[in-house]
């Protein structure tokens, strides 16, 4: 039977061989192949850039920053919406094609820097641009394994950039480890060595966010957590952006409405910058698989601010938000302003 997607990017995945039919994170083949050619165009764009490069051209730090956003977009349980992937896409490509033009000579560029499908052509690119794509088992898990390395590594940079950080040699990696996965050249030695190198980039990305976290908000430090229930109303928050936890706690202020944390924004309570906001009421919940009981029995506005989005129920589908790289079709979305604002009014 032909696959309808094939996904293994995360320790869930069926059979602990790959998402076939439908993702055990409940992503939908649709998604999953538009996914795969977010991937794809973001590969074919980092060839470019990195051709640039050593051209001796600089490449913009919104470029760096496109790169970044695409791969933690396509994370596990981080975006199951289609259309926004697609709208991604084309930024990516159109982006891409004002790059060449800089470039001038292309002759050196692997084929998928030169791919400028039209939407039409999306869900047939698609299934040519896969995982499965590349038949060599050891070249396909080696450039898999890179892959996903560099998504982990692209959170932290997304994170750190949000706070007003880069660091252009991180990015560069970023993007020159992207476009060396397009290069069929390249024995299992090569790339057991970029995934080495991939490893190492990991920790400086890694030292860089939690300078620019501590920097930001303080070290962390031994916190006694409220996991009770205040009278106010109240919005719950998930995900890693503590720059959204503090634009939201900002914006709550004198409202009369709390701020809960959930899951995999509970370290945010050990900050000591978070302590001054008298209406960041406590932790609401568990783990973050459990969201959808507990969601359902929050009865306020959730903002899921990156990863960890399980398919919601309708019972409380019209009170889940998202923002940053995060999306779920049918539930709003909140995205920054030129200077990076938020406006949550809408919650609040």
């Amino acid at each position: 039977m032909e696959n309808k997607m094939f996904c293994y990017q995360c320790q869930e995945t069926a059979g602990c061989k790959g998402c076939t039919i439908v993702g055990v994170c409940g992503k939908k083949p649709e998604v999953a192949a538009m996914q795969d050619l977010l991937i794809y165009v973001t590969k074919s764009l980092s060839a470019v850039t990195t051709a640039l490069r050593a051209a001796g051209k600089n490449v913009d730090r919104n470029v760096n920053h496109l790169v970044t956003v695409n791969l933690f977009t396509t994370i596990t349980n981080a975006n199951f919406d289609r259309e926004a992937i697609i709208d991604r896409i084309k930024d990516t490509l159109k982006v891409k094609t004002d790059l060449l033009a800089q470039l001038g000579d292309t002759a050196d560029l692997p084929e998928a820097a030169l791919w400028n499908g039209a939407e039409a052509e999306f869900d047939a690119k698609a299934k040519t641009v896969g995982v499965l794509a590349t038949e060599n088992e050891d070249i396909r898990s080696l450039r898999e394994l890179i892959t996903y390395g560099l998504k982990g590594l692209s959170a932290y940079s997304k994170h750190a950039n949000v706070l007003a950080q880069d660091d252009e040699e991180v990015d560069a990696f970023i993007q020159r480890a992207l476009a060396a996965t397009l290069d069929d050249t390249k024995s299992v030695d090569d790339l057991v060595a970029l995934t080495l190198e991939t490893g190492k980039y990991g920790v400086q990305g890694m030292a860089l966010l939690d300078k620019v976290n501590t920097t930001a908000y303080g070290n962390p430090e031994i916190t006694t957590v409220d996991i009770g229930v205040r009278k106010n109303p109240g919005i719950l928050i998930s995900g890693h952006d503590l720059k959204d936890l503090e634009m939201l706690l900002d914006q709550t202020q004198g409202t009369g409405v709390d701020v809960y944390t959930h899951s995999e924004m509970l370290p945010a309570h050990y900050y000591p910058f978070f302590k001054k906001y008298k209406n960041f009421a406590g932790n609401y919940g568990n783990a973050w698989w459990k969201q959808k009981e507990e969601f359902e029995s929050f009865n306020g506005p959730i903002l899921m601010t990156t990863n960890c989005i399980v398919p919601p129920k309708d019972s409380y589908k019209n009170r889940l938000w998202t923002t940053g790289a995060a999306g779920y079709p049918g539930c709003n979305h909140v995205a920054a302003d030129e200077n990076g604002h938020k406006d949550f009014s809408a919650l609040i």
